[in-house]
């Protein structure tokens, strides 16, 4: 007997509170316990740049099919309290006929979240809480959105006694006995079951709950990096802390520096004695260690710098999200210094794209800045295992000298690629500077010498066969939503609307960002009648980069601003259904 095809569902809900209530550590567990049941889902996060007392939301979607994107609304807010709400208000709109459970000893709840007409229930979270011995807040919120989704007691069981379980069995029972306050609060109010998932989908197995901060460090390891140096910052710090503990399994090492110069020069003086070698930032951090990738460009010394951006310039919104390293990323180096610039396009995408990160650097014996964001860098996922890539960094060595050999470390090879000497391999000295030098690595001030190795450079990054990894596409249809990034998961929730509207679009994600993938997307684009460019920037930089590479097909329209509220699926559909029904 054939089995019916389940229909699509989700939910979408958030906790919110001060900063130290707990509101990021409640999604969590509920996050997992979710993935334990069997459904997808994902958690962004909403906090403030202060470490206690400012605002923090967990923002969730769960669902019987893969998510990668918020939806635009919510049907659930649970508020623990509401201070400084109004600063995070707009990143999780209440649908109308949609539900805000609060705790009338906090008084009205601000107009700025009811304006939607949403539902307000009252339970007295708090008291409940305190009804408890050592009881927390945040655990009720927690059993309060476990039954209005659905999600069991058990389920939320096996969770907590793995997360809290070290602190002794009074915690666990604490605080599962708040959770099942919870719980019955809500069934009190008639409230529960929002979303049913199957037994096939629970019978699913491999799920994985990773953020892309840490499919960033996996990618790496599994890509062959063995050293990492670092100096934390939001909102990359998590990429460091993984690889902390994942170094030392592989073989591998990482070193907490003194700021980000000593980290990047690190990393360049590891792979140049071997090891693959990797760092993580953010914009403040990337600026200052542009220097230092200069020189990596002009000695040829392999590195990756991941740089999780955020809402700039300088400081900025640390802990959200935005698109606008771009520029500084392709073109902030001085003088002419041929790189590659790689971007993930999904949670997911961020361990493939970290690898291959590895795979470029090695094998064209070059810096390889990779462009991640808040969105992605610290979204959690509920997704499919994903399959175990071949990209595995290996670059061209040096064996050794012969009795007539010289060793020429800059040698003008057909691709671009000269033999890499490690330190202490016979008659492999040579200068690596960031002199102008010639082929052996003499300093020169030849204008030849200058002419040939530039030359040399730009030769192994252009010509470099990058194969169908430049980019993805999805769908087909003379109407392109061309983006990059973190924006692709909402351009494809777009696409999957119009669809169902009768309006076929295709997505194209370019990976690839420098060198420009000229073949790659102009044949993705090469019948396009309507192209809308979708970017979080407020200069349009990525629209702006692509008008000086090439010249787009048929009619190019442009949708972009800056963080940190992000551009949705419902404001990308919209985009294109008022182009498409002039």
């Amino acid at each position: 007997m054939t089995q019916q095809k389940r229909p699509k569902k989700s939910v979408s809900f958030a906790i919110v509170g001060s900063g130290g209530a707990g509101a990021l550590t409640a999604g969590s567990i509920v996050l997992e316990a979710a993935g334990q049941t069997g459904w997808y889902g994902m958690m962004n996060r909403s906090v403030g740049p202060q470490i206690r007392g400012g605002e923090a939301g967990a923002l969730l979607r769960l669902a019987n099919h893969p998510v990668d994107c918020m939806n635009a609304e919510f049907d659930l807010l649970i508020a623990i309290d509401w201070k400084n709400v109004e600063r995070f208000s707009a990143e999780m709109p209440v649908r109308p006929g949609g539900t805000i459970i609060a705790d009338p000893a906090l008084g009205d709840v601000p107009e700025i979240v009811t304006r939607s007409g949403a539902e307000v229930k009252l339970v007295p979270i708090k008291d409940l809480a305190a009804s408890v011995k050592g009881g927390r807040a945040n655990m009720v919120a927690a059993g309060l959105a476990a039954q209005l989704i659905g999600l069991t007691e058990e389920a939320l069981t096996e969770i907590v006694n793995a997360r809290i379980g070290a602190k002794g069995e009074a915690a666990v029972a604490n605080s599962l006995a708040c959770a099942r306050a919870g719980m019955q609060a809500a069934a009190e109010l008639g409230l529960g079951n929002t979303l049913e998932i199957g037994d096939a989908y629970q019978q699913e197995q491999g799920r994985w709950l990773i953020t892309g901060n840490e499919a960033v460090g996996l990618g790496a390891v599994r890509g062959g990096v063995r050293f990492a140096a670092g100096y934390p910052i939001t909102p990359a710090t998590e990429v460091l802390e993984w690889l902390a503990a994942a170094l030392p399994e592989a073989g591998g090492t990482l070193v907490q520096a003194e700021d980000e110069l000593a980290s990047v020069n690190m990393i360049l003086g590891a792979s140049f004695g071997g090891r693959a070698s990797i760092t993580a930032t953010s914009g403040p951090g990337l600026s200052l260690m542009i220097e230092t990738l200069g020189l990596a460009v002009a000695s040829e010394i392999p590195l990756v710098v991941v740089d999780v951006m955020r809402c700039g310039p300088s400081t900025g919104i640390a802990t959200k999200s935005e698109q606008s390293d771009l520029n500084v990323a392709v073109n902030g180096f001085h003088g002419d210094a041929p790189h590659v610039v790689v971007a993930p396009i999904s949670v997911a995408d961020c361990l493939y794209t970290a690898q291959w990160s590895v795979y470029l650097a090695e094998a064209m014996q070059t810096p390889v800045i990779l462009l991640s964001d808040q969105a992605l860098g610290q979204s959690r996922v509920v997704m499919k295992r994903p399959a175990n890539l071949s990209f595995v960094g290996k670059r061209k060595t040096y064996a050794g000298a012969s009795a007539d050999d010289r060793y020429l470390r800059y040698a003008l090879t057909a691709d671009g690629v000269s033999e890499m000497a490690i330190p202490g391999v016979t008659g492999g000295q040579h200068t690596a500077d960031g002199l102008t030098h010639s082929v052996s690595g003499a300093p020169s001030s030849s204008g030849v010498d200058q002419q040939e190795q530039m030359d040399k450079r730009r030769r192994k990054i252009e010509d470099f066969d990058y194969g169908i990894h430049w980019g993805e596409t999805f769908g087909e249809g003379k109407t392109v939503i061309l983006t990059w990034g973190s924006l692709t998961a909402p351009a494809r929730e777009a696409q999957r609307r119009l669809a169902e509207e009768g309006i076929a679009v295709k997505v194209v994600a370019p990976r690839l960002l420098a060198p420009f993938p000229h073949e790659g997307l102009e044949g993705a684009l090469k019948d396009a009648e309507r192209i809308l460019v979708v970017e979080q920037s407020h200069a349009g930089q990525f629209r702006t980069y692509l008008r000086a590479n090439t010249d787009l097909p048929g009619e190019a329209r442009h949708f972009h601003r800056p963080g940190p509220n992000l551009i949705g699926a419902r404001e990308i559909t919209q985009q294109i259904k008022d182009w498409v029904n002039q």
